[in-house]
């Protein structure tokens, strides 16, 4: 069996893809757009129990620091303001879409933690720079879904692709080139266009790994510099988390001191578990 794909192959499956519920699809869509009607889409959420749940559970962690439980989705817009709701909204649906298991070696929760590691790390970094917080948060969620993409749609193939990297311990962007003749880069950047994300985002999921392209943004930057802390810290605890080079403009571009570093990775450290908890159990 020939394990080499085009990114037509990709874009073929995306429709065989679990489906987001309508009013996440909404959501994603509406992340640019300022005359959203908030009561409308909390009554859609709302039909969704399963999602309701898992959005208020996460709104109600120490995360967010509310003084009074939300117990509603409405509460929660009216208590973190739309953005932040829309980006719970979104993780809640979006952790608990893809089927898991399907493809030998993919260690499906070790995935999950690094996502929502990165998700919370990019969180704290952006607030640091008073950059969204929001935006950073899904960014980091979704920064590597294309691995999903790959995983779900070709399970065969993207079992040799970690036999590959486990064999000749490099990297996983190497590993899926050399056996599959494209990356998971690519397969998620033909995700966010399939599930209409903003220009912003989808910038951010094409350049996370080289945020010094031009015209990459800024929160390609911020993105690449979480995933490596997370990495780093070993958060995920996944035998493929290689710690990636860290690009000196992304570094740079953060504007960080070495203190604040320290400080960062210990905050990372202590919301993980908590973030872990509400969207992953």
């Amino acid at each position: 069996m020939s394990t080499q794909l085009t990114l037509d192959d990709i874009v073929a499956h995306l429709d065989d893809l679990p489906s987001l519920p309508a009013v996440v699809m909404e959501l994603l869509n509406s992340i640019d757009q300022e005359d959203v009607d908030i009561s409308v889409l909390a009554k859609k959420v709302s039909y969704d129990q399963a999602l309701t749940a898992k959005t208020l559970r996460l709104a109600n962690s120490s995360q967010y620091g509310l003084q009074v439980k939300a117990t509603t989705i409405q509460q929660a817009i009216t208590y973190l303001g739309f953005q932040t709701t829309r980006s719970l909204i979104t993780s809640a649906a979006i952790t608990g879409c893809f089927p898991e298991g399907r493809c030998p070696g993919f260690d499906d929760k070790a995935f999950w933690r690094h996502s929502v590691a990165t998700a919370g790390c990019a969180k704290v970094l952006a607030r640091q720079i008073r950059f969204n917080q929001d935006y950073a948060f899904t960014a980091g969620l979704l920064h590597n879904i294309g691995r999903l993409v790959l995983v779900s749609s070709f399970p065969a193939h993207y079992a040799q692709v970690i036999v590959h990297q486990a064999a000749h311990d490099c990297s996983l962007l190497e590993a899926e080139r050399a056996v599959l003749g494209v990356d998971h880069v690519q397969a998620g950047v033909a995700l966010a266009e399939h599930w209409n994300f903003s220009d912003t985002m989808r910038l951010a999921l094409a350049n996370y790994l080289q945020p010094e392209t031009p015209g990459a943004g800024f929160l390609a930057a911020l993105i690449h510099v979480a995933n490596a802390i997370v990495c780093a810290l070993d958060l995920a605890q996944a035998g493929d988390d290689m710690v990636p080079r860290v690009s000196p403009v992304a570094w740079d571009a953060l504007g960080l001191s070495e203190e604040t570093y320290l400080q960062l990775f210990r905050e990372t450290e202590l919301r993980y578990d908590e973030i872990t908890s509400a969207l992953l159990s």
